[in-house]
């Protein structure tokens, strides 16, 4: 099984560093044209199937890549792999152009994302791990799957938190960074052991 692990496109919220969670915003322009790039990159990968949060931005983003292959790929929404869900802090300015952080909540999430406690209506770290742990080990543990080559669109918090069932340093939530928009990742797994062949590339 090979499993291409994608960030959406940019969207206006994440160019205002807003806070976009579950927060249903669409692609922006350059969103739409680094989709298209990576739709060109991979076209040449053969997808069997792929999985997409119910989200505009993610399911927009999957549309654009699979545009670019010669055969119609069959679509599955999975709210598994949706954002975390900001709940009372959906649609907050979270820091400035100089990546200042202007709420404290927003930048213990991206510093000390453990010790980031769940907002009012929404979830903590704990509970997308959970959720995406849950996907992971039903797709990754499925027969039927095991031979094929998986296009999987997300975003930036859930993509960590899936790849954390690959990453060799828990500890470190983010993998060091929140992954750019549009950034690839290519996971290999055979016979239920996972291996990180691309790690957050981007076709711009």
């Amino acid at each position: 099984m090979k499993l291409y692990v994608v960030r959406h496109g940019e969207t206006v919220w994440n160019k205002l560093h807003k806070v976009q969670g579950a927060a249903d915003i669409p692609l922006a322009e350059n969103g739409i044209s680094l989709a298209e790039k990576t739709g060109e990159a991979l076209k040449n990968v053969p997808f069997d199937l792929c999985i997409t949060s119910p989200l505009i931005r993610a399911r927009k983003t999957a549309e654009l890549i699979l545009e670019k292959q010669p055969a119609e790929v069959p679509v599955k929404v999975d709210a598994r792999i949706q954002e975390i869900n900001f709940g009372v802090l959906e649609g907050v300015v979270c820091m400035n152009d100089a990546r200042e952080y202007l709420d404290s909540q927003m930048e213990k999430f991206f510093t000390d994302p453990w010790k980031f406690e769940r907002p009012e209506n929404g979830e903590n770290i704990q509970d997308i791990l959970a959720r995406t742990k849950e996907f992971w080990d039903e797709i990754t543990h499925d027969p039927s799957l095991q031979h094929k080559t998986i296009l999987i669109a997300s975003h930036g918090c859930a993509v960590r938190a899936l790849l954390h069932n690959v990453y060799n340093d828990p500890e470190d939530f983010w993998h060091g960074f929140v992954p750019p928009n549009c950034s690839v990742n290519v996971v290999e797994v055979t016979d239920g052991k996972a291996v990180l062949l691309e790690d957050d590339r981007v076709y711009a």
